[in-house]
């Protein structure tokens, strides 16, 4: 018996001193690995939040009951995402995801707390040991609606409903008008700022106002469908963005501009379980499958678009070509890229100027 009973003690023993030595912040949690996505909104049906949560399905079609999956819904941008991105790391989850651009501070503050957690930040640009970030080039998808746009109008106007004035939203305005001048020289963007991802109000009030100005087909950098359903009481088109918008205005849908980051999130998790992830920054887009121009309208757009639109398609998928592909001029006329040269990741991701055909002036 005293044999046993000092065998206990010994036991017990160890057990608190590994405790003792352990980081305070790491927690020990059994079962599967753990994958948190931090949300700003709701998925609902349509939208980025959407477009995010079918990336999250796709890591649980690929890898089962390999990962655990969460989601914590309705997030703001503000000091209030460090604590929920602190309790899913002190929770034990070994990837976290904040899938909204104004979370980067906060995670990346919490991430420094956890050095053995995986954290990604979406369309961010801030890096650390084990705090990457991700985007697809939707400015690619965007490019290929101007394409169809520029055949499709009759007024030579495009409408832009634009939501945050950064270099993210500034790329697709540019590459939708730089598609639409491609096919149509003739062709005027305008641009209605309401300075919020998610507003269906303003979204619509924007969408009557460009409508009223001329333009009679319309895109948008913004979360909800008001865009494509306003095109649709006003009998103009519009593309449905971030996902498949179709059913909430099938007569003005064109196409709708789609993020598929299960691309992504299936090829990060898989890294992490396989001990090769790295921080190095991920921008992918058509020749990675992960945005298209998608659920084309044939019915609405002429045999020219279609074969036009194809064959950038095709270009852009090879990766031997992208958008930002000079020449190309500002607003003002002055040249900003040079024939044959191309826009690096690092002025894109920084582009604060509108091209040539795009109306008005950028907010300061």
């Amino acid at each position: 018996m005293h044999v046993q009973v000092l065998k206990k003690l010994a036991a017990v023993a160890a057990a608190l001193a590994c405790a003792a030595t352990a980081p305070a912040n790491a927690a020990t949690v059994a079962g599967p690995p753990g994958v948190a996505f931090v949300y700003l909104g709701n998925p609902g049906d349509a939208g980025w939040t959407f477009a995010h949560e079918q990336g999250a399905k796709a890591v649980e079609a690929q890898f089962g009951d390999k990962v655990k999956v969460t989601r914590v819904e309705n997030v703001p941008e503000s000091a209030d995402s460090e604590r929920v991105f602190r309790d899913l790391a002190n929770k034990g989850n070994k990837v976290i995801i904040g899938a909204s651009f104004g979370y980067q501070d906060f995670e990346l503050k919490v991430a420094k707390d956890f050095p053995d957690v995986v954290f990604l930040h979406a369309t961010g640009y801030k890096h650390a040991a084990n705090f990457g970030t991700y985007d697809v080039r939707m400015y690619q998808g965007a490019y290929l609606a101007g394409v169809v746009a520029g055949y499709t109008t009759k007024s030579n106007v495009l409408g832009f409903v634009a939501s945050v004035p950064i270099p993210e939203v500034i790329r697709n305005i540019d590459a939708y008008t730089l598609g639409a001048r491609s096919v149509n020289p003739k062709i005027h963007t305008k641009v209605i700022w309401i300075n919020s991802w998610f507003d269906p109000g303003k979204e619509k009030q924007a969408a009557e106002t460009l409508i009223a100005q001329g333009a009679d087909v319309l895109l948008q950098n913004t979360d909800s469908s008001a865009t494509l359903q306003t095109a649709s009481e006003k009998h103009v088109h519009a593309f449905g963005w971030d996902s498949d918008m179709k059913k909430f205005g099938p007569d003005a849908h064109l196409g709708s501009v789609v993020g598929h980051w299960g691309v992504y999130y299936t090829a990060a998790v898989q890294q992490v379980l396989n001990h090769t992830w790295t921080p190095a920054p991920i921008w992918w887009g058509l020749p990675q499958h992960a945005v298209d121009l998608e659920d084309i309208n044939n019915a609405a757009i002429p045999a020219p678009a279609q074969q036009a639109l194809a064959a950038k398609r095709q270009l852009l998928e090879s990766g031997k070509w992208d958008v930002f592909t000079g020449p190309i001029k500002d607003q003002s006329g002055v040249a900003k890229v040079e024939e044959g040269k191309t826009l690096g990741d690092a002025d894109l991701q920084r582009l604060n100027w509108y091209v040539e055909g795009v109306d008005g002036a950028l907010p300061k």
